[in-house]
């Protein structure tokens, strides 16, 4: 596979513009992402997400109809492999911590690293799981195949990303409704780029007619 370049400051740029032109949807998308993950402890963060990488999408591609706040519960649809993403490779990053952060001075520099290693690369991973349809292991697997071409860059970049979306975490993690979808624009900015537009990333729903029934 040949290297995918990493576009900073077009992806930056891009996905800053996506937000400030639909700001209002992406925050109260953002303010029900943020709250319903809370309340539910983090089982409803997938589907949550899902939902807004759904707006962020369909926004940036000019969907008609237009993306709405309430098409952040569509992320319902994707719920099983939005909630293994996050559930499964969350617990094995927080195991590998623990057991890296046991060995002294050295294990907690590695534990940071590797959990910003693998948030580069299986940062397009829900992408793929909303967009292509993919259950949540071929979809790591893909992004992380994509990202390993050119693994610096994209560590940097997913980096930069990340701390764009975190910074409200500072206001009591509810200014995440605010910055967490700059950080999707972002990103879907950057997953089109490097992806594509998929065939089937507007699925035909099927109607008892269409199977001869």
């Amino acid at each position: 596979m040949d290297k995918t370049e990493v576009k900073f400051g077009e992806w930056i740029e891009g996905g800053f513009d996506l937000y400030k032109q639909n700001i209002g949807t992406l925050i109260l998308a953002g303010l029900i992402a943020v709250v319903l993950g809370l309340v539910t402890v983090g089982i409803l963060a997938g589907p949550m997400l899902a939902g807004m990488l759904l707006i962020t999408l369909g926004l940036f591609e000019n969907a008609q109809p237009k993306p709405e706040f309430t098409t952040v519960f569509r992320g319902f649809d994707f719920f099983l492999n939005s909630l293994l993403f996050i559930l499964v490779w969350g617990v094995a990053l927080f195991i590998l911590s623990f057991i890296l952060g046991l060995i002294p001075c050295i294990g907690q520099i590695v534990s940071v690293f590797a959990v910003l290693a693998a948030q580069a690369l299986l940062i397009f991973g829900l992408f793929l799981i909303v967009d292509q349809h993919m259950d949540f292991w071929p979809a790591s697997r893909a992004s992380f195949d994509m990202i390993k071409t050119n693994f610096w860059p994209f560590l940097g970049f997913s980096i930069v990303a990340s701390i764009i979306g975190s910074i409200g975490a500072i206001a009591f993690g509810i200014g995440l409704a605010v910055t967490l979808p700059i950080q999707a624009c972002i990103l879907t900015v950057a997953y089109r780029d490097v992806f594509g537009r998929a065939e089937e990333a507007t699925p035909v729903e099927e109607s008892p007619s269409d199977e001869g029934g």
